[in-house]
Formats: structure tokens, C-alpha cells, sequence
């Protein structure tokens, strides 16, 4: 973070203003590199001692009224230039006519001495014009800041909607402010990162300052993450400012800073805490640093803690309580309140092809459809979340879904195996969400146990081979699409056709026969 004391714009490098040439500025007494002396304003003045009026980083400009007529100009010259020196002045303009027709020798060495630049200011460029140039310069600058800040914003929230939104929002992290930017996990771990990697002792060295901002056990109170970072070590006190806070006592808890920054063999290095719960902590390594730099990687902290905080459909400690539960022995029924009340669907979600989802895109998923109860299965590739029913329940870039109908705890296990069916429904028909019919119908009109004694009986024969009846169940979903079925059993075409003739022989049935169709169908939804 910049200097409070200093403008909330971007400074000017001096190589600009000496570039223009209107001004026709000439660099005479130290300015090894013009583009690394940054100008925050310029300011004029005739007074002796000019730092009472200086708050750091100005163009002090002076037409040398105020030098004496007679006396030791070196010892003048060299007290003056050590006082601007030591207020913070960027570099001293000297105004030639109508005072001086030449910048003073005694002044030009206290210059070299000090390091303080000194530029001359030709007889036709007034005091005025130079502190015009450095405010259209600044002007320039801040809207270049602003147009780049911008265009990060939108592209890092377009990253985070992708199907993989951490890895894409680091991408566009790293390319944003050139650099390396990754993201760690509550125990240290670095999950994912994205950019050019630093030298191993800055990768060190990041890793260690993401300790600094990392929630503990003794750490109390909550941070917003974006907040002004503060370094690992106490900088010290600046003319014009307060002392800094003393340290806590021996044994007091002090709260983590939301954000901690350091500078590691000419890298500087940035932590942000995404949030006091789950203990994420973003890095970032850049070989610059400005206001604009910050800026973005707030806004992609704050996307990052939005992708893998806790939502408020539970909190981690009630559902650790009921996984405790179901684990010794605790009927989900029971279970159920502690992660929501009334009922709820489960999703079935599959990436699009080529992507593998891992446990943050899965964690995103759940965020997207507003809930944090997932599962993924790594061995199938399909992400399982249990929603409440009064979520809306839309599609999402990058996944299909299958969703099923409304469910109470006790039958969720049922409703788990509608999601797949609807899931498989949705990926033979290439649509992005099916959800599993809960219609009302004929199938309303028979009693429960005459519909499963009447199931049971026309089904027998089939009853004991499961992936006969599950292929007959998708085929009639599918209309007797071969090539559908195929694809949403993940099975060659051929393999549906033997099954198929396979249940026609043991059911004794012509299955082209549209009421034997629709009997099958109805004891297959019993």
C-alpha cells in the first residue's frame, strides 16, 4: 500500500517529464535513472528551509531567490539540499532567469552529495507549466490505473464462473499483475497455482508470510479480506505521523492482519486471508508493486473466499457433527436437521469433456447451487450435492446435471438414484439439466402395493440381473434410441441391442409393441 501522506494516484516517473519536450527540463546533478524517481506533485518555493512545507515526494521547484548575496554558499547549499532530502523531496527543479543565468556549482555538488536530483528549468518553461505537465501526467496515469483495474475486475469474475474457477481465477491473477500467484490450504499446503514461478527461496519466503495472515487458535476477531495489508515487521515512524501500536502483551492473542506484504530478493510478496474460518490464504509474487497491483488482488481474494467459504446452509462444526452421527450408527432422518430443514433434491453433476473436476471446482459447484454438502466421486468424475428443495436449481456452465425430485431423509438414497438416471438422461440427450419427472398421473390411480405387487411379477425374469433392467429402464426413457441408450450407459451400441433382445426373450414380450411398452414403463417406476 502506498504512503497515507501521499496522493491516492499514480506517481509520475521523472523520465516523463523529461520527455516532454515543451518543458525542455535537462537532467544536471544525480539522475542515474530518470524512470525510477517517481514525482508525486511538484511545488514551489523560496523559503531557506523548505521542510516544514514538504510532505515527501514533491518536484520542488525554485528560482534561488532566497540564496544569499555573500557567505559560504557551500555550507548554504549543502544544509538547504540535505533539508529537502530529509522532508522526502524527489528532486529539486532550478529556474534560470531572471534571478540566476546559471545553476549554481555549490548547488549542483550539494545535489551529488545528497543524491537529490536536480533538473534545470530553462528561461522559457515557467513554474506553472511544469506543475501543469505533472498533473496531466498523473491524470494519465490514474485513468490507465482505472482502465486497468477495470478490465482485471471483469476478467477475474469471468474466470471464476468458469467449471474450473480457482485454477482460472489464479491464471488471470498472474497475468494481470505479472507475476505468480497460488493459493494454500489451512495446513500450509500450496493447492493450486498459476504463472511463472519465483526462485525457491521467494517460494519459501511466500509461504512463510501466508502464516502471517492464517487464522489460529489464538486468533480472535473477523477480517474482510481486501483490507490494508501490513508488513511482517513494523516500518518505521515517518515525520508527521503517529507511533506506531505497540506489540500485545506477553500471552495476548492478537488478531492476524487480513492481508501481510514483504520483499524478497528484489520480489515483492503479498498474503491475503480469504476469510477467518476456512483458513485459505491467497500469494502473490510480483517484481512491482503499486496501488492498482493491490487493488486486483483484492478483488481476487475476495472472489476466492466467495469459492471456498462456508455457506449458510450449515457451518463446518454442524456438519462434522452429523457425519459423527451417521458414523456411529444415527438414522439420517435424525441427522437431517443439523444441515437444513425440510427437504432436499440431490444433484449429479459431470464436466464437460476434458475436464477432471478436483475438490475447489467441486466446492464452487456447491457454492454456485447454495449448498456446501458435496461429494465427489474422483473414480467417475461426478460431483454429488445434496440442495435444499426451495434452491432454484439452473444450469451451470461447464457441468451437465441431473437433478431429482424432492426427498425427506429417509428416502434420499432413492432420490440419489434418480439424480443418476436423470443424469444420464441429460447426457444422452446432450441437455445441460434433467430433472426426474415427479408428475402426477394413471400410476396415481392404482395402490401402492398393487403397483409393486403387479412390478414384481412382470419383471421376475429380469429382476436378477440389475444391468438388464437398468438398460430396459434407460432404453424406454430414450424412446428406444439405441445410440442414446449407449451413451448414457457408457456402453457400446451393440452391448444395449443384445441386452434389449436379452429382457424381450426372458419377458416373452414383443417390446415393439407400444402397450407393452408402457406396462414395462409403468412397473419400472414402481
Amino acid at each position: 500500500m502506498p504512503d497515507p501522506s501521499v496522493p491516492p494516484t499514480p506517481p509520475v516517473p521523472l523520465s516523463a517529464l523529461l520527455a516532454r519536450d515543451d518543458l525542455g527540463l535537462r537532467p544536471i546533478a544525480a539522475v542515474p535513472d530518470p524512470a525510477a524517481v517517481p514525482i508525486h506533485w511538484a511545488h514551489a518555493s523560496e523559503m531557506a528551509d523548505p521542510y516544514p512545507y514538504l510532505l515527501g515526494g514533491e518536484l520542488l521547484l525554485s528560482a534561488g531567490v532566497h540564496i544569499p548575496a555573500a557567505g559560504d554558499t557551500v555550507a548554504y547549499f549543502d544544509a538547504y539540499v540535505s533539508r529537502i532530502v530529509a522532508a522526502g523531496g524527489a528532486a529539486l527543479g532550478f529556474g534560470l532567469a531572471p534571478v540566476h543565468d546559471t545553476v549554481p556549482p555549490a548547488l549542483v555538488a550539494a545535489c551529488e552529495t545528497h543524491g537529490l536530483p536536480l533538473l534545470e528549468v530553462p528561461p522559457r518553461t515557467t513554474f506553472s507549466a511544469v506543475a501543469r505537465a505533472v498533473w496531466q501526467l498523473m491524470a494519465q496515469a490514474r485513468l490507465s490505473e482505472l482502465r486497468r483495474v477495470t478490465e482485471a475486475q471483469q476478467s477475474l469474475a469471468t474466470a471464476a464462473s468458469r467449471p474450473d474457477p480457482v485454477p482460472s481465477v489464479l491464471r488471470q491473477l498472474s497475468q494481470r499483475v505479472g507475476g505468480w500467484a497460488a493459493l494454500y490450504g489451512p495446513d500450509g499446503t500450496e493447492l493450486s497455482a498459476a504463472g511463472r514461478g519465483p526462485r525457491p527461496e521467494v517460494r519459501k519466503a511466500l509461504a512463510e508470510l501466508t502464516g502471517v495472515v492464517r487464522p489460529s487458535d489464538r486468533t480472535a476477531g473477523s477480517r474482510a479480506a481486501g483490507a490494508a495489508p501490513a508488513t511482517k515487521e513494523a516500518a518505521p515512524r515517518k515525520r508527521g505521523q503517529a507511533n506506531p501500536t505497540p506489540p500485545p502483551a506477553t500471552g495476548a492473542a492478537a488478531p492476524a492482519p487480513a492481508s501481510a506484504t514483504d520483499t524478497v530478493a528484489g520480489t515483492h510478496l503479498a498474503a491475503y486471508a480469504l476469510g477467518p474460518t476456512p483458513g485459505f490464504v491467497l500469494g502473490v509474487a510480483t517484481t512491482h508493486t503499486d496501488q492498482a497491483t493491490h487493488t486486483i488482488a483484492s478483488v481476487a481474494a475476495v472472489l476466492l473466499t466467495l469459492l471456498t467459504g462456508e455457506q449458510q446452509t450449515g457451518t463446518g462444526a454442524a456438519r462434522t457433527s452429523a457425519l459423527v452421527r451417521l458414523l456411529l450408527g444415527a438414522e439420517p432422518k435424525h441427522v437431517a436437521p443439523l444441515l437444513g430443514t425440510g427437504p432436499h433434491v440431490v444433484v449429479h453433476a459431470h464436466p464437460d469433456p476434458h475436464t477432471t473436476p478436483d475438490p475447489l471446482t467441486a466446492s464452487a459447484l456447491g457454492t454456485a447451487l447454495g449448498s456446501p454438502l458435496v461429494d465427489l466421486a474422483q473414480e467417475t468424475d461426478v460431483v454429488r450435492v445434496l440442495v435444499p428443495a426451495d434452491r432454484e436449481i439452473t444450469p451451470q456452465p461447464g457441468w451437465t446435471l441431473g437433478v431429482s425430485d424432492p426427498a425427506p431423509p429417509d428416502q434420499w438414497p432413492a432420490a440419489d438414484t434418480r439424480a443418476a438416471r436423470a443424469l444420464a438422461r441429460a447426457k444422452a440427450t446432450r441437455a445441460p439439466l434433467v430433472r426426474h419427472g415427479a408428475r402426477t398421473g394413471l400410476a396415481q390411480l392404482v395402490p401402492d402395493d398393487a403397483a409393486e405387487a403387479y412390478a414384481r411379477t412382470l419383471l421376475q425374469p429380469i429382476a436378477d440381473t440389475p444391468a438388464l433392467v437398468e438398460t430396459l429402464r434407460t432404453w424406454l426413457s430414450l424412446h428406444g434410441s439405441w445410440d442414446r441408450t449407449a451413451v448414457a450407459l457408457a456402453v457400446h451400441r451393440n452391448t444395449v441391442r443384445q441386452r434389449i433382445t436379452r429382457c424381450a426373450t426372458l419377458l416373452g414380450t414383443d417390446l415393439d409393441d407400444p402397450d407393452v411398452r408402457m406396462e414395462l414403463w409403468f412397473a419400472l417406476r414402481q
